[in-house]
């Protein structure tokens, strides 16, 4: 079994310093949907749509492998390991990786990948001495095991259409070609099978198969047996005839041969066929898509739901969240990450990651919830976590006890088509720590909703939407002077609604409300996100970039007349999907092109990260959450989640240790740079000789980490000596000192 961690080498990040900026890389995904697993002693390796791992039967542990880990393919579809045990995995996109389980490392062939061909899965691969086979969307690879060199790729197959896909491939004596349009075999005696009339076409109606869709061939008793899509054939005396006729019009997704016994798999149902006797082995409530038999394991099969051990009577698969989807995120105040999944029949329920495990909730684990389309998650500071739920209103859980609220115990109201469909979109605390909730489209208008300290619901419409029935109201937020802010992609009224009820719940004349459009300044009509920042600024994601609000105190006073709205010119033309806002006041921001680091104010953009210069999965960004404790940034896309370690960590109320590593310092010609941990809000950094003399000094980020890139005041590299860290607050009032050895080569 494999413990060491596998070396990440490929990943190049945008700059020489974002390698110490952003550390311990991580990828979460949902490894259940399993395309291909094969057994090599006591490890069953298994490629997944959300990446590979390992099992191993002795201690019962998986290992998982993504990009953080040094895999370049996400969406597995194949696997094979070869004669010196190095494991091969396929992926949809054409990317080949393989592990070299001697060395824990990863080498990447991306000739598929980069190739000029519009499709380029790959849908089987298998070894046979030094040659990895290659079944894909295009034709046969044939990749020489030690060096990774292509020997050859076949297009064409006799009468065949030229790039026909092969869904599956097998050497037994000559070559044999399973696809969607018929079976290819090998003549006898050919060497040049770039030819295409070096090959053997078998195609309904012509010759006597059942279909031409080919599922699987597998060497059964001496004999090539083909599972096609209505029934079983087996070729003898160089044709095939029909085999165990009582499979006959049945799509045989796969075939296993052990030995003696040949295993079928239709219908979820599997069964043997042994000595002469046919009989059913497994029967399952999943779907299973393929089979597979080894000696040390027995039979498997596996789907969209792990991989079930039938001797065991057990399914295999990471612990790990419910589906890859993650359209909203929120970290709690105890820095647990949550997440929703989504709306209408796409939705998982919604699941939390505490830093080790992951918990899924959903309608089979808790059956009072009465959807699983939960599409919306925030964590408020009242230490509860709210999910909207798309039709059925929201669910709160607080110190482990969930409550459901429904139109029948908010007294809010659904949609207008139909009143009983209550969709939740947003979540917000006032100054007060009254809870605000955003309707996503209300009969009776009311879209804002209150629930008080007390316990009573009050309800307001936005009198700058008019009468007006108005739907598609997302992202709710309140700013400092406890004014709502929410985005309409109502095409009808499209733009940033204003609200402030002025602390007067019943009085609705000293309300002030309005609607910000593309007339105001926005950039677009499309808004697809909202937040506040620490400083008070109301940053607005747009289809078109960034708009920032920064003077919001004139809101309630004067409306919308002397709000000031600029865009940010670093993010102009991107379509921003979501922003969120570290310890620092630095925003992140999530596009389609990939996650943008910009500086507090927007105009410096200070890094790009996608996924070709980082561990991040796709480069379309969908939801982003910040644990401001940890500095730790999740990153959910459309094929998974991923996190990494940044400074940004939120400071220290006071000074009590500092920490500073590594020590001792080494100075060279690289990046190195010095840690200085534990600081307290904006601390002045001084580094100090032995002897007492001044060596730089420097303020911090603002955050509880600074760095030191162990030059003086003029910029040089100091000597080889132990110098003193003093930290300080802006008065000098508040002052911890620390030594550290710096060793110059």
């Amino acid at each position: 079994m494999i413990k060491s961690k596998i070396i990440l080498f490929m990943l190049i990040l945008v700059t020489s310093g974002f390698s110490q900026q952003f550390t311990n890389w991580q990828t979460y995904t949902d490894m259940k949907n399993v395309e291909d697993a094969i057994v090599s002693g006591n490890n069953l390796w298994a490629a997944t749509t959300g990446g590979a791992f390992v099992y191993n039967s002795e201690d019962n542990s998986f290992l998982t492998f993504h990009k953080s880990e040094g895999l370049v393919g996400s969406s597995l579809s194949a696997l094979t390991i070869d004669a010196n045990n190095k494991i091969w995995f396929g992926s949809k996109e054409g990317i080949i990786d393989v592990l070299n389980t001697k060395s824990s490392s990863f080498n990447s062939i991306l000739d598929i990948f980069n190739s000029g061909n519009s499709i380029k899965g790959i849908n089987q691969m298998f070894s046979s001495g030094d040659t990895i086979f290659v079944a894909t969307d295009f034709g046969l690879s044939l990749i020489d095991a030690d060096n990774f060199i292509f020997f050859d790729t076949f297009f064409k197959f006799g009468n065949l259409p030229s790039k026909t896909e092969v869904s599956t491939a097998l050497k037994f004596n000559r070559i044999f070609i399973g696809t969607k349009n018929g079976l290819a075999i090998q003549k006898v005696g050919t060497t040049n099978l770039s030819a295409p009339e070096s090959w053997e076409i078998f195609q309904r109606p012509t010759t006597n198969i059942p279909s031409n869709t080919i599922n699987k061939l597998v060497v059964f008793q001496n004999n090539v047996i083909a599972a096609t899509t209505a029934g079983l054939i087996i070729f003898d005396n160089n044709t095939w005839n029909g085999f165990l006729t009582s499979f006959n019009g049945k799509n045989i997704l796969d075939i296993a041969s052990a030995g003696d016994t040949l295993f079928i798999l239709a219908n979820n149902q599997i069964s043997s066929f042994a000595n002469g006797v046919l009989s059913t082995v497994f029967s399952s409530q999943n779907n299973i898509s393929r089979i597979y038999y080894s000696k040390d394991f027995g039979l498997l099969a596996w789907g969209s739901n792990g991989i079930e051990w039938i001797n065991k009577n057990t399914t295999l698969s990471p612990n790990g969240p419910f589906a890859n989807q993650f359209p909203s995120l929120s970290v709690d105040s105890k820095g647990v990450l949550w997440s929703a999944s989504g709306t209408d029949v796409t939705g998982k329920g919604f699941y939390k990651f505490d830093g080790n495990q992951w918990t899924n909730f959903n309608k089979s684990n808790f059956p009072a919830f009465p959807t699983d389309s939960y599409f919306k998650v925030n964590a408020l500071n009242n230490n509860t976590v709210y999910f909207g739920n798309w039709g059925s209103g929201f669910v709160s859980i607080k110190d482990d006890k969930t409550n459901v609220f429904t139109t029948q115990n908010t007294g809010m109201t659904g949609t207008d088509k139909n009143v009983n469909f209550l969709v939740i979109s947003g979540f917000a605390l006032d100054s007060k720590n009254n809870l605000w909730v955003l309707n996503y489209g209300s009969a009776t208008r009311e879209v804002l909703n209150v629930l008080t300290k007390d316990s009573t619901w009050l309800h307001f419409q936005n009198p700058a939407a008019g009468s007006q029935y108005l739907d598609q109201q997302f992202n709710l937020v309140i700013d400092q002077y406890d004014t709502k802010w929410y985005a309409s992609q109502n095409s009808s009224r499209p733009g940033v609604f204003f609200f402030n009820e002025n602390k007067t719940f019943e009085d609705p004349s000293d309300d002030v409300s309005g609607i910000l459009t593309t007339s105001d300044g926005i950039n677009t009509r499309k808004i697809n996100d909202l937040v506040v920042d620490k400083r008070g600024d109301l940053w607005i994601g747009t289809s078109l970039g960034v708009n920032i609000i920064s003077n919001l105190n004139t809101v309630p006073s004067s409306g919308s007349d002397k709000l000031r709205i600029t865009s940010v010119f670093a993010l102009r033309q991107q379509v921003i999907n979501a922003i969120a806002v570290d310890a620092l006041n630095q925003k992140w921001i999530g596009t389609n092109q990939g996650l943008l680091l910009v500086s507090t104010d927007g105009t410096s953009l200070i890094a790009t990260l996608n996924s070709k210069n980082s561990p991040l999965l796709t480069d379309k960004i969908l939801s982003i959450a910040i644990d401001e404790n940890l500095g730790r940034v999740y990153v959910g896309t459309d094929q998974g989640l991923t996190s990494f370690d940044t400074p940004s960590v939120k400071p220290v109320a006071s000074f009590s240790e500092l920490f500073v590593y590594p020590s001792p310092f080494i100075l060279n010609s690289g990046p190195n740079k010095l840690t200085i941990d534990g600081l307290i809000k904006d601390s002045e950094i001084k580094i100090i000789s032995i002897s007492g003399k001044l060596v730089n000094e420097f303020q911090s980020p603002g955050g509880r980490i600074a760095t030191w890139d162990g030059r003086d005041l003029n910029g040089n590299l100091v000597t080889s000596g132990v110098y003193i860290i003093v930290a300080s607050d802006v008065d000098g009032n508040n002052v911890t000192t620390q030594k550290v050895a710096v060793l110059r080569q």
